[in-house]
């Protein structure tokens, strides 16, 4: 990828230290082992939502991949499906609704950045509805757009700009961009049909950020949990309160989540509120995790904590940005296998067994 691409994948906000935290505490989870019972093999399989999926893990929202690499998008959808794992389209992705309904067979579930317009939601849910969805997840942890000076240096932060430091950067970097060409300028592609026509990057970014009303309340929720008839999820839960309410307003699910590392530099990792979270409301509602997870052992560790499931982003991207479209496809094999062993190491036989073997302080 060149420079610029990779800064917006790995970049988080301010001075990036909840990015390493996030990471870092995942890893602090120590698991422990039991090596004399009867052992009958890993199985990986996890039901969710009614779904049984090959692995208890799937690929998080990410925007603008196709900025990343070309078609990204469409190449994870292609790899989730092919795997049996949920992948998750983000608004502002680079391919649409439908595209990644008709690639997943509609199993793909559709991330929803609240517009500042009760139309344009609607118009927006019923799309998703009619692409099959089959769970709707509504984001919490972006309220404002963050502080990110690797984006604002590159020209990425709204409106963006191109500088002539990028551009050199698409030239030493010719496999990205002849694939660029080939595919296209990256569009928001969902969002395409309420853009208008004509508008520079300037503006188009202008629109964007007025186009959108990120901080979530019990009103807006409610509206949303009325209209949609599928699963709702509620993504960057990480206290009690805001628990309790979305429990209250009747959501299926949460993932804790902290937006990549890319919202808060001040705020918790993911993990520990994970863990009190999970304590407190696993048996009422569904708990899942995304942020700072990179590989097998952090997605054991996190269920071992009390996720039922685990989302990765920038794991995926590595992979796509080593391999191409091959990369999804790699990195879901790398990511089972590594998981597997960590199964067979500590004796764990099923993923839900996985809390059995978390070693507590």
């Amino acid at each position: 990828m060149p420079g610029f691409a990779f800064d917006y994948l790995e970049g988080g906000c301010f001075s990036e230290v909840n990015l390493k935290r996030n990471t870092d505490e995942i890893r602090e989870v120590q698991l422990k082992p039991v090596y004399l019972n009867d052992y009958p093999g890993s199985d990986l399989k996890t039901e969710l939502f009614g779904e049984t999926y090959d692995a208890p893990f799937g690929i998080a929202p990410i925007g603008l991949q196709g900025l990343m690499w070309p078609k990204c998008c469409e190449f994870l959808a292609e790899a989730a499906a092919a795997h049996n794992i949920p992948f998750v389209l983000s608004t502002v992705g680079t391919a649409s609704i439908e595209e990644v309904a008709e690639i997943t067979g509609g199993k793909a579930w559709f991330q929803l950045y609240h517009p500042a317009e009760d139309d344009l939601r609607d118009k927006l849910l019923e799309r998703a509805a009619a692409a099959g969805c089959p769970v709707l997840v509504i984001l919490a942890d972006t309220p404002t757009f963050a502080y990110r000076p690797k984006e604002i240096r590159n020209g990425l932060s709204i409106p963006p700009q191109m500088s002539l430091r990028n551009v050199f950067q698409m030239c030493t970097h010719p496999t990205w961009s002849f694939s660029q060409l080939g595919a296209g300028i990256p569009e928001f592609k969902t969002m395409k049909p309420y853009i208008p026509k004509g508008l520079n990057m300037k503006h188009l970014g202008l629109f964007m950020n007025k186009t959108f009303s990120g901080r979530l309340n019990e009103k807006k929720i409610s509206a949303i949990r009325e209209r949609w008839k599928g699963k709702l999820v509620i993504k960057g839960i990480v206290n009690e309160e805001d628990a309790e309410k979305a429990i209250g307003l009747g959501v299926d699910g949460m993932i804790v989540s902290n937006h990549g590392g890319r919202q808060l530099d001040s705020g918790q990792s993911t993990i520990k509120p994970l863990t009190a979270l999970a304590e407190k409301f696993g048996e009422r509602t569904t708990m899942m995790i995304d942020s700072g997870l990179r590989a097998g052992p952090d997605v054991a560790s996190a269920l071992a904590s009390g996720a039922k499931f685990a989302f990765m982003g920038r794991t995926f991207m590595y992979g796509i940005g080593a391999l191409g479209r091959n990369g999804g496809h790699h990195t879901i094999n790398m990511l089972k296998r590594q998981l597997q062993q960590v199964m067979e190491q500590v004796g764990c036989a099923k993923v839900a067994d996985f809390p059995k073997f978390l070693l507590k302080e």
